[in-house]
């Protein structure tokens, strides 16, 4: 019965690959491949105070935070001595976010509270007011609103559980931009399209579908990672427009043959170009079981020595499956072809990373083999 579940399941990973591979390669647009060189986020960073925590906020022992404290109230008129705080419903933190391109002052950021000192959980607490700067210490804009932390913490009775981490949240839309990024695309002569994967056969191939919209020689690829666009005269005053159509174009992206395989979660992702050579291939598939039982060792009736005492009894178990065949697998098969052939001597993702780690070793995989 087992084994018929076995096969059937190797049936339906087979065929299921099989439709995939049958399946006509769709064409992707540019401005799925590629980003304009110079047209990017950028990262603005701040030091602010979360309030109003359930007294899961940083201890006394965290002194930046009661400086901190001292010193916005200071500024809302209210002097205190720091070394009188005791509170323990607020927490310092560091507060991230992307500027993107084009943003306008009053577009609103996403943003990224993360605790720096000792606090417990920022659940249910609010940001208060923090300027977020650039790398060249100017402030490009304002955070302020509820933490969501997306999960929680609690702990009593000597016993604790959690979800997600607490320490860390978002507030959603919770930034102001109050100074556009230096981004300028107007007056630009030329463009850069860079590849999210440099591949000299797919920068080609995005020049030609250039070239070949605009019925001219204005798109060549400068090297594997980049193509080099002219703007067209006629577009000289509209480059927005001109990138829009770019982008629209289809383009057909290659991709080198590569193996990628999580030997943690077992998983095995290959592309459709992979192809090996004619081999003969056999996997034994050893079986260990550890199985432990429970039992309590306890002295004879009415004796005056001995104590009760609970003793683990572990067993295990070796085997090896005999009715494993050797198969032939023929040369320049493809991906599915691959497949299938493996599921022929019945290999779990398991059995199918060593036997690729061994094909490889032969040299009879013609693709690249990452390991994670």
């Amino acid at each position: 019965m087992k084994d018929t579940k076995k096969v059937l399941r190797f049936a339906a990973m087979a065929v299921m690959l099989g439709v995939i591979m049958a399946a006509p390669t769709l064409a992707i647009r540019i401005k799925d491949v590629t980003r304009v060189e110079g047209i990017r986020a950028n990262q603005l960073i701040g030091y602010g105070l979360v309030v109003g925590l359930n007294g899961t906020g940083d201890g006394t022992s965290t002194k930046f935070t009661v400086q901190s404290l001292a010193a916005f109230l200071k500024r809302n008129g209210v002097t205190i001595d720091p070394d009188t705080i005791r509170v323990d419903n607020c927490a310092a933190v560091i507060v991230t976010a992307d500027l993107q391109p084009f943003a306008r002052p009053g577009s609103r950021l996403d943003v990224a509270v993360s605790t720096v000192g000792d606090a417990d959980s920022l659940l249910g607490g609010t940001l208060l007011m923090t300027p977020l700067k650039g790398p060249d210490g100017q402030v490009y804009a304002v955070a302020q609103g509820a933490v969501s932390t997306g999960g929680y913490s609690a702990q009593g009775g000597g016993t604790s559980t959690s979800k997600n981490h607490p320490t860390a949240g978002k507030v959603p839309g919770g930034a102001l931009v109050e100074v556009a990024p230096p981004t300028v695309l107007a007056g630009r002569k030329s463009v850069n399209l860079v590849l999210n994967n440099p591949d000299f056969t797919t920068a080609q191939r995005i020049a030609t579908a250039i070239n070949t919209n605009f019925n001219t020689n204005i798109a060549s690829p400068a090297d594997s990672g980049a193509v080099s666009v002219t703007v067209p005269a006629n577009f000289s005053t509209n480059l927005a427009s001109f990138m829009a159509e770019v982008e629209r174009l289809p383009v057909h992206p290659d991709q080198p043959a590569r193996i990628i395989i999580d030997e943690r979660t077992g998983t095995v992702v290959m592309g459709e170009d992979v192809r090996i050579s004619t081999l003969a291939l056999t996997h034994g598939n050893l079986m260990i079981r550890i199985e432990q039982t429970n039992d309590v060792s306890q002295p004879m009736p009415y004796s005056r020595r001995g104590e009760t005492v609970a003793v683990s009894n572990v067993t295990v178990k070796a085997g090896e499956d005999s009715d494993r065949e050797l198969a032939i697998v023929p040369e320049g098969v493809s991906l599915g072809e691959v497949v299938n052939s493996l599921n022929a001597i019945g290999v779990t993702p398991r059995d199918l990373i060593s036997i690729l780690q061994a094909i490889k070793s032969s040299g009879a995989l013609q693709a690249e083999l990452e390991i994670k």
